[in-house]
Parts: C-alpha cells; structure tokens; sequence
C-alpha cells in the first residue's frame, strides 16, 4: 500500500544540496568510477567514527537518566544483558525482566535500558505489541558523540538521516552515471525499521516499525532537508509487519493514496544502464542491493550467450548485454516484470535480436530447457525470497537445491553461474555454499568458487547486528562431469 506526498517545496539550498540536486540532474552517461572494497569496511564503521570505548567514556547515559528521573526504564534479565551492551540494537521480549515507570510507557515512547542491577546503559524506543520491546537508539558512545540527541527522537533523526547522507556522498553516491541506491538502511544507519531509496529524483520510503510511522512527519523533513534535491516521497508501510508491531490500521486510507500515473514510473540509471522503475513495484521499485553484482557481471559477458533466471526488469540481462553479450534471455513469473524488462531493454537500444524476454515459471523453463538440450554460457539466478524465516529454512534448502541443480545443467562447459539467495535465513546459516554443492552433485558438475558477495556497500550493516545480512551472491564456474551412470548429467556433451 502505498501513500504519496505531492512535491516537497525545497526552499534554499545549500551547497551540499545543490551538489545533490546537479548530481540528481546529471546527463545519463558519463565514466563508471569503481568502488574500493575497502569501502564496505567504511559504511560499516562510520557511525562508530570519532566515538571511543563505551568503558572510557563520561558516563552520558547514567548522568542523562539522573537529569530525568521520570522517564521509563527497560530493566533486563540477568545473563541477558551483555549482547546489548556490546551492541545489539533490539531487545527482544524474552530479553526483558520488568518495566518500571508509572505511568508505564506507551508504543512509541522513549525509554532507558537498564541492566539486572537497573543501571541504565542505552535509551531507546518502546514498543510493547512488538517481539521486539526496544529498539536502542543510543548507547554509552553514541551519547558521548552526539549528546543533543538523548532522549530526544526528533534531533536523533535529522541527525541520523543527514550522516547517511554523507556516507553515501562517500560512497560515490549519487553520480553522473548512478541515480539509484539505498539511502537509508535500518539498523544500518541507526534508524532501525527504516528504508529509504533514491530513485532519481524521488525517494521511496518504507516502514516496518511502529515508531517510523509515529515519527513520520520528521523523517519527511529530515530527508528533504539532507537532500535538497528531491522532487517527491512515496511512503510504503509494510502493514503486515506493522500489524505484528501493533499498530492500527483502522483508517486503510491513511495507507493507501492513489498515485498520478506520471509519477509511478521514473527513469533512473545505474552504473551507466537506464531503467524505468515503478514506485509501486516490487520492493521500494528497484533491487540496488544487486549493483555492484551487476556491474561484476558486465565485465564476463563478452561475446557469450547469457541467462537471467527471475528477471524482474532486467537488471542482469541489460548488465550483460552492455558487457558485449550475443544474446541475452530474460525469464521472470510476472507479466508486469517481463513487460518491464523489454521497456528498459529498448530504452537502453538493444537491439531485440540480441534479447529475449520470456514469461514463464523458472522450474518449468530449466526442464523444458534440460529436455530439449538448450544451454548458455552465463546463467544468473536470483529467486524471491524462499525462506523468510528460520522455521521454513529446511523447505527453501531443497527448493534452492532443485533450482540450482537445474540451472547447472543449462549451462555450457565451464560456464558460469552467478546464483543468489535474499533470504536472511539462508544467509546467517552460512550454508548456501553447501546447498551448491549438494546441487552440483545432483547435475553431475564440478564447482569452482569465483567470488562470494553480500549486498552493495550503500546496504549499510550494523556489525553488531549480523540479522541485517539477508542477500548473497556467489558466483561459480561449472564444469561437466560424467554423471554415476556414465552419461553426461542433463544429456549434455563436453563437445
């Protein structure tokens, strides 16, 4: 469901967003400039920049919580409390022994987080309909680094969205060549339950906790403030997940506001390749987690058959047909998606007798494939999310087997297979790797592992909370091997 906010009248700008606003507007062509590495290890850390050890610092919690006695505390279990002193953002409800405050705390409000002994070490934002009671805002160092913002959401939240801002400036983010990417990623950014996207000129928000919602007309502010350079925001509540954090949803038009049809698509580019997005599409419109993976891709394609297996709007295929592609087949489930995908294909002039875009169910495309004997030099595959949580990980393990299996024996004699999983469940298990080789065993073929990715460095992640990785990229070089039976798993010759 969807809520949009007409144009935002931006005012004065200043220098920096005037950098934004040209950087918004910039030509769609223009060279890519390759990110280090090394800046993973940025975006993890920045918000820990310039803040020493917690046990060194003054002690600006105890001296906060002391200046307000009134406020509510979170008290918490013994033996519970260390992995939240050393940095967890979210105190789930088992973590939690009692509540003091008369009145208690209402969802939404701001609370101190005590140890078992009720020193206070942390504040944060309460919520008692949700699995998670706390959302910590604040630790020892953090209050020590910015102590305008104790206790005090509003100042906590420009401050929080202006320092993404400049992370991504870090980042090289926006460019001439790139418009679209995360801004704001959760716990990432110490904005836990919120997700903001640049889509060009626009910025796409979606809510998944109780507190961005109450906060909303804040967050607008502070992210049109930090930009400067954006024309209109879209807001997208996960109202399953805000169901869960309690919140009601008595009035559905407070969700749900029709959008212009100008407005719902928007042209956007990355790394040089134009795509339309749809603000009201999959996710916040557009995948950027996969950027860097794309941009990967690219450089391996040359001269080489290419298959993108759950397409989507193409970003893979149109990547590897800019990389010099012969050919390029694109399968998505989704009518919508696959028209999509021929749209920014043509946008980008390809020429149609170097694409095809196909709409069909993935499993059945690979056995007709493995049936009729048709094969390609580079097949990626990025499934939806199978397993969305860890109770239904078993079941999403033996679907991820049988695909990659199956895309295996579509591929040509050490060819190539870029195959993801965006399920955090999958992730944290550390088990996808294994999964291949099981499925490899399956086809008959023998891996050769090239590169292991997560997301984009722009999905920031907070080292202290490994829940927040969900996407992996893992890309593989598959040769044939004779099968237990003595033929060529998948029917397929070496020749």
């Amino acid at each position: 469901m969807l809520r949009h906010l007409r144009p935002v009248n931006l005012g004065l700008r200043s220098p920096s967003e005037e950098i934004w606003r040209n950087a918004f507007r910039a030509p769609w062509s223009g060279a890519n400039s390759r990110r280090s590495c090394a800046l993973h290890v940025m975006a993890r850390n920045a918000r820990n920049e310039g803040g020493g050890d917690a046990s060194s610092s003054s002690p600006r919690i105890a001296e906060g919580a002391a200046r307000n006695p009134g406020v509510p505390r979170v008290v918490l279990k013994k033996g519970k409390v260390q992995m939240f002193k050393d940095g967890s953002p979210m105190v789930y409800s088992g973590a939690v022994d009692c509540v003091v405050g008369k009145p208690p705390p209402r969802s939404g409000e701001t609370v101190l987080v005590t140890d078992a002994a009720k020193q206070p070490f942390a504040w944060g934002v309460y919520n008692q309909d949700s699995m998670f009671r706390v959302r910590i805002m604040q630790m020892e160092a953090d209050a020590e680094r910015d102590p305008s913002c104790f206790l005090d959401m509003e100042k906590l939240i420009f401050s929080r969205v202006a320092a993404a801002v400049e992370l991504r400036k870090l980042l090289g983010l926006p460019s001439c060549d790139t418009n679209v990417f995360r801004l704001i990623n959760s716990e990432g950014d110490g904005l836990s339950g919120l997700i903001a996207d640049v889509l060009g000129e626009h910025l796409v928000v979606a809510s998944s906790a109780a507190w961005v919602e109450k906060y909303r007309p804040t967050i607008e502010a502070a992210l049109t403030a930090a930009t400067g350079g954006i024309a209109s925001i879209t807001w997208r509540p996960s109202v399953d997940i805000l169901k869960d954090e309690g919140l009601s949803l008595q009035d559905p038009t407070d969700f749900l506001i029709d959008l212009p049809g100008e407005l719902d698509e928007v042209e956007v580019v990355e790394n040089g390749v134009r795509f339309m997005a749809s603000v009201s599409g999959q996710k916040t419109g557009f995948y950027a987690d996969q950027r860097e993976s794309r941009f990967f891709l690219r450089s391996l394609c040359e001269g080489k058959t290419v298959l993108d297996l759950c397409c989507y709007s193409g970003g893979f295929a149109l990547n590897a047909a800019a990389g010099g592609a012969s050919h390029v087949t694109g399968v998505d489930s989704s009518g919508p998606a696959i028209e999509l995908a021929r749209a920014n294909a043509a946008l980008n002039g390809i020429d149609p007798c170097r694409s095809t875009f196909i709409r069909q169910d993935i499993k059945n495309f690979l056995s007709h494939s493995v049936a009729e004997g048709r094969s390609w030099d580079v097949v990626i595959l990025d499934p939806p999310k199978l397993a969305p949580n860890r109770k239904v990980l078993s079941r999403a393990i033996t679907q991820y087997r049988r695909l990659n299996a199956l895309a295996m024996k579509v591929i040509n004699p050490s060819g190539l297979l870029m195959t993801c999983s965006c399920s955090g469940a999958m992730t944290q298990s550390g088990n996808f790797v294994s999964v291949l080789q099981e499925a490899s065993k399956q086809a008959g073929r023998k891996l050769t592992q090239l590169r292991y990715a997560g997301a984009s460095p722009d999905h920031t992640l907070d080292v202290s909370y490994p829940e927040g990785a969900y996407l992996t990229n893992v890309l593989l070089r598959v040769l044939h091997s004779t099968s237990p039976s003595g033929t060529r798993a998948g029917g397929q010759s070496d020749l």
